[in-house]
């Protein structure tokens, strides 16, 4: 099993940044390593949406088209952490933000991709 913990939420105003990040616990060893991530943020009243995601490795990443060019997904497989840096921040990013972690490889955009969820993080951006 494993945990994941979001932190770097808050209030920030529009053209500002924050710095995500999603630390993995439990049995993460060598899963960790081999799982791609995913970040994904839910709004209030809207479904939950996919925003980037990482290969296992670092090397391929994915955005959504509503935040490619201002948001950065990274990782560090040796402090089992995973990043997303936001940039020029809209006041429509307010939302919920949520890490995620799949049993495979692979970059993944669908929620039922994944197989393990943090709690979130609260995002808001003031205009």
């Amino acid at each position: 099993q494993v945990q994941l913990v979001e932190s770097g939420g808050g209030l920030v105003q529009a053209g500002g940044s924050l710095r995500l990040s999603c630390a993995a616990s439990g049995r993460t060893g060598a899963t960790f390593g081999s799982a791609a991530m995913g970040w994904f943020r839910q709004a209030p009243g809207k479904e939950r949406d996919f925003v980037a995601a990482i290969n296992w490795s670092g090397s391929i990443t994915y955005y959504a088209d509503s935040v490619k060019g201002r948001f950065t997904i990274s990782r560090d497989n040796a402090k089992n952490t995973v990043y997303l840096q936001m940039n020029s921040l809209k006041p429509e990013d307010t939302a919920i933000y949520y890490c995620a972690a799949r049993r495979s490889i692979g970059v993944a955009t669908a929620l039922d991709q994944y197989d393990y969820w943090g709690q979130g993080t609260q995002v808001t951006v003031s205009s």
